[in-house]
């Protein structure tokens, strides 16, 4: 999750097209050869340390393969630059939360159904399985693995890479912190949830850390739909 911040968007240059197979590493082409799939993405994501961005960083799947380390964002990102390469596109899923923490995922559809592929410090904020009618319906599988004593989502909203930045998301080494600043201020879709639902997943998740402090909260009744 990243903190939302206030900066407006600041205009650069022309969006860079997509890279060709001469503009990745040896090692970044394997990358995008093994993961041809968001189920392949999701596992390659899974399987590195999360960023706990002792200095904030917002890397590009390029800087993610050097330091072998992702948070949320740059987990959305690297899966834009992959699954591009395979014909998907750049899209991003934004989940806004009452405590500023939002979560950013890259989303993707199949047979016109909607997924996600994503990672978190949360045990249920990672991927979904391409298996939701609508965006809304997906967002909805989040409500209550979002729950964890301040976090609650009161909206969404889906923006093309493309679309909402000028910088080279893909492949710079800089810093891309375009990017953020433009999820932010994108337009977001209000959601009214269930305060009972809330209060009462709230209640479960509490006894769960009384009880677990050291163990990831697994009681979803949703887990069949993660990715």
């Amino acid at each position: 999750m990243s903190k939302r911040r206030t900066n407006r968007i600041k205009k650069t240059a022309k969006v860079p097209a997509k890279p060709t197979r001469s503009e990745f590493t040896r090692k970044e082409w394997a990358l995008i050869q093994s993961c041809r799939t968001p189920l392949q993405v999701q596992r390659y994501l899974s399987s590195l340390p999360y960023n706990q961005e002792k200095k904030e960083t917002l890397r590009t799947l390029r800087g993610v393969v050097r330091h072998a380390t992702v948070h949320c964002l740059e987990a959305a990102l690297g899966a834009a630059t992959i699954l591009e390469q395979h014909g998907y596109p750049p899209l991003m899923l934004s989940l806004e939360s009452v405590d500023d923490l939002d979560h950013v995922l890259f989303l993707f559809r199949k047979k016109g159904r909607y997924g996600a592929v994503g990672r978190s410090r949360d045990f249920g904020l990672h991927g979904r399985k391409p298996v939701f009618r609508s965006v809304r319906d997906l967002v909805m599988s989040y409500i209550d693995t979002y729950v964890d004593g301040s976090g609650r989502i009161n909206g969404y909203g889906v923006g093309n890479l493309n679309d909402l930045v000028k910088c080279d998301w893909r492949l710079s080494r800089r810093q891309v912190w375009e990017v953020e600043k433009a999820l932010i201020v994108m337009p977001h879709k209000k959601l009214k949830t269930s305060d009972r639902r809330y209060k009462r997943t709230l209640r479960r998740f509490k006894e769960f850390k009384r009880k677990h402090p050291d163990r990831p909260v697994n009681f979803y009744s949703n887990r069949q739909q993660w990715l």
